[in-house]
């Protein structure tokens, strides 16, 4: 009884500490959206945003904050939402805290069906952000089979993916250097990843869209914490083990074509997100919703440097995530190598 206790003691304070880290990661997302919403040209007070939001304030201020400022910090949240909330499927699913689609090529194969749309099908709008969707869909597809029936166990669906994302990146640069230089030029902005010019219209699919994968990931996460287990323990407790691993990593690189579709294949925000959010809860698991709102507060964060960090320019989100997301790469890559060096 008194070891039953402890581990409900255990139990109770784990619970306790993650709330409070999601509670306040949430409220840091919150500042920063309400950071993006009042910065720029012109600088509006957090009153007047607040207003404007409630349709209160005057005509002026509504049109900057509802239609020019809102619909891009919405997507910020939908995008880096989705990004972390696939990074850490992928990396519990495939047990290595490296996989992510940025390096598995689930977002280079969206992109490079994105620019095949624009370059060689003059394709513009919503039929370039389905096009990325059905390239990352089609991508994962062709890497899983290639993998076979036990490629989701190791790294083999992660070797092969890196693989087929060399491959989508010779593709996208031989229809570069084909292409009008105007033509390659708008889609190298997409290519980066940019949060600008996204109307509500496209907005609301993309988060019903999310909404429904996010449930569904919920739904199998319980056979997640299983999974972790280990995969002879999981069966033996009645999990399907290839079967949920397929499920999640379904869901999961759904999310990533919805977010690339939207916003383009911003980098790093899905491999960053999950280890920053077990680090903080310290967690061990898959830390689902911890890191689907690191990777919201994450973009919003980035995006609200790349819109203020220069006077006379507005760089696309991808830049800045870029840039703060290869240190994090090299540190997994640094501790990675010390837990080896230490196992051996």
């Amino acid at each position: 009884m008194t070891a039953l206790a402890a581990v409900r003691d255990a139990r109770r304070r784990r619970l306790r500490r993650t709330s409070a880290v999601i509670g306040a990661v949430g409220v840091l997302a919150l500042l920063l959206v309400l950071a993006s919403l009042s910065l720029g040209r012109p600088t509006l007070g957090p009153g007047t945003v607040l207003r404007a939001i409630a349709g209160s304030g005057d005509a002026a201020a509504g049109f900057i904050v509802v239609d020019l400022r809102l619909p891009r910090v919405v997507a910020a949240v939908l995008v880096g939402a989705a990004f972390g909330l696939a990074g850490a499927v992928f990396q519990a699913v495939l047990r290595n805290p490296l996989a992510s689609p940025d390096i598995v090529g689930v977002t280079q194969g969206a992109s490079a069906a994105a620019v095949v749309a624009v370059l060689s099908l003059g394709l513009v709008g919503v039929p370039v952000s389905l096009a990325a969707l059905v390239g990352g869909v089609v991508v994962a597809a062709i890497s899983l089979a290639l993998a076979g029936r036990s490629g989701t166990a190791g790294s083999r669906f992660v070797l092969i993916g890196i693989a087929v994302a060399f491959l989508t990146n010779a593709v996208i640069g031989f229809l570069l250097t084909r292409a009008d230089i105007r033509a390659a030029q708008g889609a190298l902005v997409w290519l980066v990843g940019s949060l600008s010019s996204l109307p509500w219209d496209q907005l609301a699919p993309a988060a019903i869209a999310i909404a429904i994968l996010a449930a569904g990931i919920g739904f199998l996460s319980p056979r997640l914490r299983v999974l972790q287990l280990g995969p002879e323990l999981a069966s033996g407790l009645g999990i399907r083990v290839g079967r949920t691993r397929l499920l999640l990593l379904a869901f999961a690189i759904a999310l990533v074509g919805v977010g690339t579709a939207l916003a383009g294949p911003i980098a790093f925000v899905a491999l960053a997100a999950p280890p920053i959010a077990r680090a903080l809860v310290s967690d061990a698991g898959a830390a689902l919703a911890g890191s689907a709102l690191v990777g919201a507060a994450e973009l919003v964060g980035a995006d609200l440097v790349a819109q203020n960090a220069l006077p006379d320019a507005q760089l696309p989100a991808g830049v800045v995530t870029g840039i703060l997301g290869a240190p994090v790469l090299l540190l997994l890559l640094a501790r990675r190598a010390r837990s080896e060096a230490v196992t051996a």
